[in-house]
């Protein structure tokens, strides 16, 4: 199994590069979601951006910080919440690749919550 460091790693790279490609590929993306307005996903992108270089700091630390480590899990499981809500919440206004696309990206964050907790933080 990878270690906590490793994986804060993973998620701060997946992290910095989804939230890239929602702020170069604004448009087309909102297209695969059947959408035209676009502030969502560079809200998004946004975000995910700032996520991944705090991620990433905490990744290259020395020490791996366990309240660092609680935290950015925390975020990884609102994120695996609230993807779910608004797959819910959007089914009949988004296109099906949109919702499957949403869940599948909510799958790896989880994914990543549960390998950081899955081992100790050394």
């Amino acid at each position: 199994m990878l270690s906590v460091k490793s994986t804060l790693a993973i998620n701060g790279i997946s992290s910095g590069i989804t939230g890239i490609a929602l702020l170069a590929f604004t448009q087309p993306i909102a297209g695969l979601f059947g959408l035209s307005a676009t502030r969502v996903f560079t809200a998004t992108g946004i975000f995910l951006v700032l996520f991944s270089i705090y991620v990433l700091y905490a990744a290259l630390q020395k020490e791996i910080k366990p309240q660092q480590v609680r935290f950015i899990t925390g975020l990884d499981m609102l994120w695996v919440v609230l993807s779910i809500m608004v797959t819910i919440g959007t089914w009949a206004s988004i296109s099906l690749l949109g919702s499957l696309v949403i869940l599948a990206v909510a799958a790896w964050v989880g994914l990543m919550a549960y390998l950081q907790t899955a081992r100790p933080t050394v």
